[in-house]
């Protein structure tokens, strides 16, 4: 049973329908349409603008290889207006990636699409599976996506989305690949880890792993990491998928870990969090919360923060750690569960949560809420250096950042996107 089939109808229950942004308290409720929509704002005595900065690709699940989830930038940060929207018609359980200009994405239908990053227009949009829970990965002008049905990995022309090769799998997979040299790496629910050659689809090397892997491999100098449902953690050599260690967590996991300051982090399905030295994964440390881990990880030292570790838990707590010793930062409230990873764009952590189905924005330094939009649920945000790329229900938001009076991290004139 996948994630999505379990907890769908948790984030039906809470949806708020089709959305439109309006003033009263700044919420966002933007108006829900198949296309795209430019949004026409003015603003009264607006500070000069700066050159546009050049933007930076989000090419796969987690940001990078290391799956990371930062991206650092003082540009993108609320206030924000709607620059468009596009409608996929479809449950959009995982981010998509944005490479160049153009915007990747793959709906829970399988339907896989290119928009414009610029303004959300369609490129090419394809079926190429029948139901699908995982983010699709960019490298060197191919897509890469896993399925759960049929259970298999693709390659794409990223061009125009035609299916260069297909590697059908013993099992269902929402692995998000990973994409090194020339393999690309995901995890199958029949217990293993299996690269492929990224040109031709040859299988190069299959390792059996502890139970069902439902997380995106994650890799670090040499190593791949992954969780697994049989409460695992391993990490293996990628040019041959040779245990290196392995560890326990105790409780399966879900989450795709993050590999950053010499540690490997990630949650498990009993409520705990951990710490693995990199090296030989040894315990840092560990915690625990009240509710499952599905949240993969996302670590971060911003300017003004240590070295620190965010996640999500389903008791309905953001939960921001000291990365090397394990103490607690802060932990604030999300209203519902958070089963999705965040991410940190510049200096501001963003999640969704299931039970009001919004995207919150929390400020690295102290947890304090920044930004809070009707929309959201899984794995809300990515960025491009430039604009925010929000992921709703079903629906993708394209945020610039603004100026004037932020209401809920929205400038107040954005109120007439309402009705």
């Amino acid at each position: 049973m996948t994630f999505w089939i379990e907890h769908r109808a948790v984030a039906i229950a809470g949806m708020v329908g089709v959305v439109a942004m309006v003033g009263a308290g700044g919420w966002l409720l933007l108006r829900s349409h198949r296309g795209t929509s430019e949004a026409a704002t003015t603003t009264a005595a607006a500070p000069a603008s700066r050159p546009a900065p050049p933007t930076v690709d989000w090419p796969m699940y987690g940001l990078n290889q290391a799956r990371t989830r930062y991206l650092p930038t003082d540009r993108v940060k609320p206030p924000f207006k709607l620059a468009w929207s596009y409608d996929a018609g479809h449950l959009m359980e995982y981010s998509p990636i944005v490479v160049g200009d153009t915007l990747y994405g793959i709906d829970n239908n399988g339907e896989a699409f290119a928009l414009n990053a610029r303004n959300g227009k369609p490129r090419w949009r394809r079926d190429v599976a029948t139901l699908n829970a995982s983010a699709p990965t960019y490298s060197d002008g191919r897509l890469y996506i896993s399925n759960l049905e049929p259970g298999q990995i693709q390659a794409l022309n990223a061009a125009n989305g035609k299916v260069v090769w297909r590697h059908p799998l013993p099992g269902r997979s929402e692995s998000s690949p990973l994409a090194v040299g020339n393999e690309v790496v995901a995890g199958c629910e029949c217990g293993s880890v299996y690269a492929f050659n990224a040109r031709t689809g040859q299988e190069l090397w299959s390792t059996a792993v502890g139970g069902a892997v439902k997380a995106s491999p994650a890799y670090d100098k040499g190593t791949v990491f992954v969780g697994d449902y049989g409460g695992q953690m391993t990490a293996m050599r990628a040019s041959d998928g040779r245990v290196v260690w392995t560890a326990s967590a105790g409780n399966s996991i879900y989450g795709t870990a993050a590999v950053a300051f010499g540690r490997v982090f990630a949650g498990d399905l009993g409520g705990g969090f951990h710490a693995w030295n990199e090296s030989d994964g040894s315990s840092a440390w560990s915690t625990s919360t009240s509710g499952y881990v599905y949240s993969g990880a996302t670590a971060a030292k911003t300017p003004d923060t240590p070295a620190s570790v965010y996640f999500g838990s389903y008791d309905g707590t953001v939960y921001a750690f000291n990365a090397r010793t394990g103490s607690e930062r802060w932990t604030e409230s999300a209203s519902g569960p958070v089963s999705g990873a965040g991410s940190m764009i510049g200096d501001v952590f963003y999640a969704g949560d299931l039970k009001t189905t919004q995207t919150w924005g929390f400020r690295a330094t102290d947890g304090k809420p920044v930004f809070q939009s009707r929309d959201g649920a899984y794995n809300p945000v990515i960025s491009n250096g430039q604009r925010l790329f929000m992921t709703g229900y079903q629906v993708i938001y394209c945020l610039k950042p603004s100026h004037g009076r932020s209401i809920n991290g929205f400038t107040a004139k954005s109120r007439n996107l309402a009705g």
